[in-house]
């Protein structure tokens, strides 16, 4: 199992992306092929989708995406084509409140969702979600913090037990190092 890549996009197609790592094309299958560049670098988050026929990997830019996506796997009627394609137009925060809200109207706005599935959705996940909410959006306000410290070696379990105790106002350095004292002790 991937659970993440670090590498060069090559291609991008219309609904996925190529990636290239150590030598090695990764066909990557994203909400939005479009944002990103050919020659650039990313961490792409992974899930491997794997059935009899069909080996396929979708990807997110952030953990908290595919973990939204996981969840979404769950809901009865719903594949990963699906699922991946609300991440195209829609934002966690966004996404998470249409559910709570039961904001049908909202969820129907996705390709391929319909007033059956929307409602599945929310008979599945309402409640779920709402805890993860706060938690969700201080991580997507600190993305860059995150991607600091993974790349220092910390493991992400280790980093979102922090996260909730760093001043987001601060600078980017100063969260680095607040975030450093806190994993230290």
């Amino acid at each position: 199992m991937y659970s993440y890549f670090n590498g060069k996009v090559t291609y991008i197609n219309s609904d996925s992306v190529v990636i290239d790592v150590n030598g090695i094309g990764y066909k990557i299958f994203v909400p939005n092929p479009f944002s990103y560049e050919v020659g650039n670098t990313y961490q792409i988050f992974v899930y491997n989708h794997i059935r009899e026929e069909e080996y396929s990997l979708y990807g997110f830019k952030t953990i908290e995406e595919k973990d939204l996506f996981m969840r979404l796997l769950n809901v009865k009627g719903m594949g990963p084509k699906v699922a991946s394609g609300i991440f195209a137009t829609g934002s966690i925060k966004g996404i998470v409140d249409a559910i709570d809200k039961e904001n049908i109207l909202y969820l129907k706005k996705f390709p391929k969702i319909g007033e059956k599935l929307a409602r599945q959705i929310i008979l599945d996940l309402k409640g779920k979600l709402s805890a993860e909410t706060t938690n969700l959006e201080v991580l997507s306000d600190m993305d860059e913090l995150i991607s600091v410290l993974e790349n220092l070696g910390y493991k992400t379990a280790e980093i979102k037990k922090i996260i909730p105790n760093i001043d987001a106002s601060k600078t980017l350095e100063e969260q680095v190092k607040e975030a450093l004292k806190l994993l230290l002790r």
